[in-house]
């Protein structure tokens, strides 16, 4: 792997972020071995920023460090998923009413954009790009709603749904079922409809969890079921 840092930016935050991307992206696979010295001459820094980086990651489950031996991409922790998700349900329900209490034409407007770079993406069959466009979308309620915090605290519980996520989209129907569930939010949100924008997100976001033990049985490997 090989990446080029920003040299007007610190390079720690930098490699904590090319890291949790190439991790979520499944680009750095579940299980796979990471070594310091290695990451530390791809990126061009010292080991110093890399350690850190897995250290911050490694709370975040996304990697398991085991002291005086192996560091290695975490397996996608089934549990750890279904608390995220309870999570990110509860406070995105609540954007709904809220959006939908005040429907923004702008912010409409935007929401209706990013649905239309998601179906090219799906298109294109893109579903890394499709699963950054469909976080875009999510990310834009956070804003709207006047969130923008909580948005990092839910991105960063998120790593193990995220994962899971980008195993199911390239099933028959996925994607174009998730551009339903945003074409349905938007609708809502624009008619004013508190209660059909709560029914949409929650509809919206029962689809990967509720499909898990099919990912499971296509990829054995990279789950932790329990």
């Amino acid at each position: 792997m090989n990446f080029t840092l920003d040299p007007t930016r610190h390079a720690a935050p930098q490699v904590l972020e090319a890291l949790r991307t190439a991790i979520v992206s499944l680009e750095l696979a579940p299980g796979q071995l990471l070594d310091r010295a290695e990451l530390a001459q791809s990126f061009g820094v010292s080991q110093t920023p890399v350690r850190d980086a897995l250290i911050r990651l490694g709370e975040e489950g996304l990697v398991l460090i085991r002291a005086q031996a192996t560091t290695q991409v975490s397996r996608i922790d089934v549990p750890a998923a279904r608390e995220a998700h309870v999570l990110r349900r509860a406070v995105e329900l609540e954007i709904a009413r809220l959006l939908a209490a005040a429907p923004d034409p702008a912010v409409l407007q935007a929401l209706r954009a990013q649905l239309a770079v998601q179906n090219t993406l799906a298109a294109a069959k893109n579903y890394p790009a499709f699963i950054a466009a469909d976080k875009e979308f999510h990310r834009l309620m956070y804003v709207a709603a006047g969130l923008p915090r909580l948005w990092t605290v839910v991105t960063r519980m998120s790593g193990h749904v995220d994962r899971l996520r980008l195993l199911h989209v390239p099933a028959d129907g996925k994607a174009a079922s998730i551009m339903g569930g945003h074409e349905a939010i938007v609708q809502a949100i624009e008619a004013g409809d508190a209660a059909a924008a709560e029914q949409a997100v929650r509809e919206h976001l029962t689809g990967t969890l509720a499909s898990v033990d099919e990912i499971h049985r296509r990829h054995p490997e990279f789950l932790i079921m329990a």
